[in-house]
């Protein structure tokens, strides 16, 4: 790049930082090391290499913490960093990982894992039990972090090879981002334990790692427009060129159908990629399709991934911003749930996720609009069957 392109560059990152840091009242932090992984293999091995090399604290918590190998290797790790003296927390969700094994709670709870379960069902009002804590979020050391959208699960597992291994990403971070990150542990800890911190907490200091610029945005759920709207809505509007969006679960209210809408009409490249076949969810998928037809009719492009479940929460911007994280473009992620968002304003990290998209799109399959438009009554109908409980998908 140019001294004239790299000057552009960071301009372009000024302006849209600063833009986040006032619209949404979060400082970004300069210095920051982000490594994208992509996918369980890369994934857990990166997760648990750290965990096994913690020497002072692991923090962790996860919306789905299911069954199989991968579960036991965790919390292998996570006891047996325990016995050797390490404090460790792990928050469940208490809808999300009510599958766990109980063997599995009772060997790290022996081990001195401290286990906390955040809003169980049974002793919650009904207000409160559609508000869950769906954060992914490990910290090692108070120096290193991951994020993304990983549950701790077999389906996870692998390369995204076959339909039971899911496409997913997350990021290590390293730097003083992973404050921002540790805050949205802290957060959600603070609510179902009564100790925060201890003297194990050392409250450390960041050297530069890195070069990223990196904004934590921590959605919560409550009543009215949320931070996680406001980051969603700021990368739209501020697009000049391209804005690609990955998730998993799609089913925005009007008020965002309408933003991409706009977006794409003012001469931005809209594309978005979705699950296809082998979504888990097929009734966020109905709710999804029911928007189709609006988006495509306004230029937005629409992808279906083929090969498994995808499940990656991630958007990029005019080649220099990312968002990745643990909130997907639906009402549940941005009006009900507890989430975590990473702003990460670096090209070459947004360089290697458009490289995953473009990896991605090959082996997707675009909605037509002409053939979508003649989609079967049958179909309509599945759509607007789901239309009653969409603010809760």
């Amino acid at each position: 790049m140019t001294a004239g392109g790299s000057a552009l560059v960071d301009e372009r990152i000024h302006r849209i930082r600063r833009r986040l840091e006032r619209l949404i009242g979060i400082a970004a932090t300069e210095g920051n090391a982000v490594r994208p992984l992509r996918n369980g293999d890369e994934i857990f091995t990166a997760m648990l290499d750290a965990i096994g090399g913690a020497r002072h604290t692991v923090d962790m918590m996860t919306f789905v913490y299911w069954r199989g190998d991968i579960a036991r290797r965790f919390a292998e790790a996570l006891a047996g960093r325990a016995r050797a003296g390490v404090r460790v927390r792990l928050l469940l969700d208490g809808f999300g990982s009510r599958l766990i094994e109980r063997d599995l709670l009772d060997r790290m709870s022996r081990a001195g894992v401290e286990i906390a379960w955040f809003r169980k069902p049974l002793y919650l009002s009904p207000l409160k039990q559609n508000h869950r804590c769906h954060r992914k979020v490990l910290v090692v050391d108070e120096r290193t972090a991951f994020t993304g959208g990983v549950g701790i699960a077999e389906e996870w597992c692998g390369d995204a090879r076959n339909p039971g291994e899911w496409r997913d990403t997350h990021v290590e971070v390293q730097g003083p981002a992973v404050d921002g990150i540790a805050a949205a542990f802290a957060q959600n800890w603070a609510e179902c334990h009564a100790e925060l911190f201890d003297e194990r907490d050392r409250f450390v200091g960041h050297e530069p790692s890195g070069g990223a610029i990196v904004q934590v945005v921590r959605g919560s759920a409550s009543f009215g427009w949320q931070d996680m709207q406001t980051l969603m809505r700021v990368i739209l509007e501020s697009a000049e060129e391209r804005v690609r969006l990955a998730t998993a679960y799609f089913a925005p209210d009007t008020y965002f159908v309408d933003l991409l809408c706009a977006t794409a009409r003012r001469g931005v490249e809209v594309e978005i990629l979705l699950p296809g076949p082998h979504t888990d969810k097929r009734v966020c998928q109905l709710a999804g399709q029911h928007r189709y037809e609006a988006l495509t009719a306004c230029g937005v492009r629409i992808h279906q991934y083929q090969p498994t479940m995808m499940h990656a929460k991630i958007m990029t911007m005019d080649g220099i911003v990312s968002l990745i994280g643990s909130t997907n473009f639906n009402r549940r992620s941005l009006d009900h749930d507890e989430e975590v968002m990473l702003a990460v304003m670096d090209a070459d990290f947004t360089a290697v996720l458009d490289a995953h998209y473009d990896e991605d799109l090959e082996a997707s399959e675009p909605i037509r609009p002409d053939r979508w438009n003649r989609r079967s009554l049958l179909q309509r109908a599945r759509e607007a069957s789901v239309l009653p409980i969409r603010r809760y998908l």
